[in-house]
């Protein structure tokens, strides 16, 4: 059994660019920066937990080693999206000379997409006025909620979801460093719920490490609060089939021994239609009925009825054929 002493997703964050797992053309991009010494602002878009934060401090400890504090300002932009922020800090820090000669400095704004408009504008008059000095890279999950005259000052680089393998190769890495005793159904379990997160693929494997010497699928799933696909697509089936009572059995079991909520079963169920060896016309139905209950729960909706209600019409769906 582990101990929590550091948290895994540190511990376990590549040092360099080189230890970055997957989005290889991107990493061989900054590499080809980090050699020349010189590159544009930068945008780096794609969902959470796949490499954004650790290739952009990967790439700073390579131009700057030991002096990585004093010429690279982190911000999470979600925690100071303010233009107070923009005014003061990123302001301060754009117009101090770097310690390293001839280097230019990097502001790394994480989840840049949750900065306010007016901050926003403000920092494109940062970027213009001190782009002999300072570099800026924006991360974020939707890029198109970065205004334009900043994203025409940038290039965008996209991240890609990371490969069943790329998370593989992570997760020996794990074991290995922690000498965990893992299944292989355990490691389908991770890559499942995790959908390409290697984040929460991390925190769900120490928090696992921590309650099992034994790391199983089932620990996986109690940790993660996800059912295994099986009981989603039994849900489905026994809806499309007629059967609402069990369908609406086998709901009662995914918020009872799980505690899911209503738009994690939505998701999972969505993701799990794709794959029903079901014809062509009643899966476009099931995924209509998914996308609408869905839009109703985040609307407010009563989550427990409305999903109860979802599998009612897909239960009379039966009566039509």
């Amino acid at each position: 059994m582990q101990t929590l002493d550091l948290a895994w997703t540190e511990k376990y964050r590549p040092a360099n660019l080189s230890q970055v797992i997957g989005q290889t053309p991107i990493v061989e991009r900054l590499k080809g920066f980090v050699k020349t010494g010189n590159f544009p602002n930068m945008i780096f878009a794609g969902a959470a937990g796949i490499g954004k934060t650790t290739c952009a401090i990967a790439m700073a400890r390579e131009l700057y080693g030991d002096a990585t504090n004093e010429s690279f300002l982190e911000l999470n932009a979600s925690d100071s999206r303010g233009i107070d922020v923009i005014r003061g800090r990123v302001k301060e820090f754009a117009r101090t000379l770097s310690l390293n000669s001839g280097a230019v400095k990097i502001i790394f704004l994480d989840e840049a997409d949750a900065l306010t408009p007016e901050a926003q504008h403000a920092l494109r008059r940062t970027m213009e006025k001190y782009s002999a000095t300072t570099r800026f890279i924006f991360s974020a999950n939707y890029a198109n909620k970065i205004i334009e005259p900043i994203q025409s000052r940038c290039v965008v680089l996209r991240f890609k979801p990371l490969k069943e393998e790329d998370m593989r190769e992570y997760i020996k890495r794990v074991a290995k460093g922690e000498k965990l005793d893992i299944s292989e159904k355990a490691v389908e379990a991770l890559i499942y719920v995790s959908d390409g997160d290697l984040r929460k693929l991390t925190n769900v494997l120490q928090s696992a490490a921590v309650m099992s010497e034994k790391i199983g699928e089932k620990e996986i799933y109690d940790i993660a609060a996800r059912a295994r696909p099986k009981e989603i697509t039994s849900m489905l089936k026994y809806a499309l089939d007629g059967n609402f009572v069990e369908a609406r059995n086998e709901l009662n079991k995914l918020f009872l021994n799980y505690g899911m909520g209503g738009e994690d079963i939505l998701l999972q169920a969505y993701r799990e239609s794709l794959e029903m060896d079901i014809n062509d016309r009643l899966k476009l139905k099931l995924i209509a009925a998914i996308g609408d209950y869905n839009f109703r729960i985040v609307e407010g909706a009563n989550e427990k009825i409305q999903i109860e209600s979802m599998l009612a019409r897909l239960a009379l769906l039966a009566s039509e054929k």
